[in-house]
């Protein structure tokens, strides 16, 4: 049954493995316009043993990839419910949980796109109803089961020619006359922030490390290549990419980290300036837009218009964007758009669990 406003909260887990997002949003639809806002929000780090946990579990056992699918699920649980008790929230108010899981496989061309955090699990845990596995029909249809965040951009950042997240991976949407189409276009934080574990750094921060370095041609044409061969047929990556081909590179690479970073701001500016047409609108959000060396970067290459918005929104506009996934599933909108997919039909996509 359709109605017009939802309180949801949404979560993602994304590839860098920073941890956990939670964001409380407000959904309202007024003349097939939707608003948003977001209420409370707050990232959860992942311990360190989660997150050898999680670099590692594509080359476990089944028993164990279904054991780590369930205790993440019940992480996911706690910490929703230690988010409600921090905020002060009432959970018999919220609409649901739209949880995107974090990605363990991602092969398409196989047929399958695999998030783990068990959503009966979660449900259980916090007694609210829950959405989860939101690529899997995509991918039964033929498409790539991502990227889902378009749907959001469209709907609710239109003002914008092009919608940019750099996250573990940098993705990019853009209208091109009545559709929607977007790519993932390279690796970015992923690459960045397992280089800066060379130096026992999580990240490099504001990008003073790589604005200091200088391009180191061979390792420019790996990542060119690189991601290249990977997207020619395909709208989206997967870390399977990057553990074959680019991290054994990485490791045994003996020039210095400033040196890397700055090969790999190099390489992420001209794959985003080549996405993007000349003195665009442009939204930037994404750990990646804190980086103040790859911000400069791609305004020279690409004489965009850059907005970088507040804090909250830059990290928090995936989980806000699978809240919104979530209420147009409970609206029985459409919710995954094969025009940036490549599946045969649009489809609302998510599982449901309630009691």
């Amino acid at each position: 049954m359709k109605q017009n406003q939802y309180s949801i909260i949404g979560l993602m887990s994304g590839t860098s493995l920073d941890g956990l997002d939670i964001a409380f949003c407000h959904f309202e639809q007024t003349n097939d316009k939707w608003e948003f806002s977001i209420i409370e929000s707050k990232t959860y780090p992942y311990t360190e043993a989660w997150k050898r946990r999680l670099q590692n579990i594509e080359n476990e056992s089944a028993l164990n990839f279904v054991k780590t699918d369930h205790d993440l699920g019940l992480l996911f649980g706690e910490k929703v419910n230690a988010f409600l008790t921090e905020f002060n929230l009432d959970n018999t108010s919220i609409h649901a949980i739209a949880s995107h899981g974090h990605t363990i496989y991602h092969q398409p061309h196989l047929g399958f796109s695999t998030q783990i955090g068990n959503g009966a699990q979660l449900c259980a845990s916090t007694g609210i109803k829950t959405i989860a596995d939101f690529r899997a029909l995509d991918v039964a249809l033929g498409g790539q089961g991502a990227p889902l965040v378009p749907i959001g951009d469209q709907l609710l950042f239109e003002e914008y020619d092009y919608c940019l997240n750099i996250g573990g991976i940098a993705n990019i949407s853009s209208q091109q006359n009545a559709y929607r189409v977007a790519k993932d276009i390279t690796f970015a934080n992923m690459i960045g922030n397992h280089i800066c574990q060379k130096i026992n750094q999580d990240f490099d921060d504001q990008g003073k490390l790589a604005k200091v370095g200088k391009i180191y041609p061979p390792f420019l044409e790996l990542l060119n290549q690189t991601v290249t061969t990977s997207t020619e047929n395909n709208s989206s990556l997967g870390k399977e990419t990057f553990v074959k081909h680019i991290q054994p590179y990485i490791d045994q690479l003996k020039i210095s980290v400033e040196d890397q970073l700055h090969t790999l701001a190099h390489h992420l500016s001209d794959k985003i300036a080549d996405n993007i047409t000349s003195k665009s609108s442009l939204l930037i959000t994404g750990g990646g837009a804190f980086n103040d060396f790859w911000i400069t970067l791609i305004q020279e290459k690409s004489s965009a218009k850059i907005t970088i918005p507040n804090h909250q929104l830059i990290e928090f506009k995936e989980a806000l964007i699978f809240a919104f996934l979530g209420a147009l599933r409970l609206n029985n909108s459409i919710n995954t758009l094969s025009s940036v997919t490549g599946a045969r039909k649009d489809a609302i996509g998510g599982c449901i669990y309630t009691f």
